[in-house]
């Protein structure tokens, strides 16, 4: 079709998305994950990594991480559904980072952090913070979907490195010590 962009989303697209979503918002709310911080406010940004209102406002240092999740979706799906509207990839993305955000709060995940990774007082995300997550994968989804795959294997590079300067932590570091926790690494962060 003329005219029509190859990064263009049509609203059916985005009406799935939110969908799923909202399912993903039922199943948070149906495990008890409080809506907003427990203090009752509702921040644009936390700074404070190890502060009671980590992962509870709309953005904080993960944030970062999250818009490299949707970079790696985006890259993900580009090779294995390639053939796939960009708005079907997107409801996949939206479909993985939502399984992720009920995954993170889960006991087995929130114990994990607790216990191998630089979050020892993590008790889980806000219900707004995780919706948020997922428009924050979205962005980065957005933003490689119109990007040269350079500029954003570029871009990702540099998110991890702004959050590995400013916190110790970022998405390649989370995962490690997820998966396979080093000492020294938790004592690195630790400053």
């Amino acid at each position: 079709m003329a005219g029509i962009s190859k990064t263009a989303i049509g609203w059916r697209w985005w009406l799935a998305a939110f969908a799923v979503a909202g399912v993903c918002l039922g199943i948070l709310l149906a495990m008890h994950r409080p809506p907003i911080s427990t203090d009752g406010t509702i921040l644009l940004w936390y700074g404070s990594v190890n502060g009671p209102g980590n992962s509870q406002h709309i953005a904080d240092w993960y944030t970062l991480s999250h818009i490299i999740h949707g970079m790696l979706f985006f890259g993900g799906l580009y090779v294995v559904a390639r053939r796939l509207p960009l708005g079907a990839r997107l409801v996949l993305a939206v479909m993985m980072e939502g399984g992720w955000e009920i995954l993170e709060n889960s006991p087995f995940i929130i114990d994990r952090y607790r216990s191998v990774t630089l979050g020892y007082g993590y008790s889980g995300d806000s219900i707004i913070n995780s919706m948020c997550d997922i428009v924050w994968m979205s962005l980065g989804f957005l933003i490689a979907a119109r990007l040269r795959w350079p500029y954003t294997v570029a871009l990702a590079i540099l998110l991890e490195l702004v959050a590995l300067v400013a916190i110790r932590d970022n998405l390649t570091l989370n995962i490690l010590m997820l998966v396979y926790p080093l000492e020294a690494v938790r004592v690195w962060q630790a400053g």
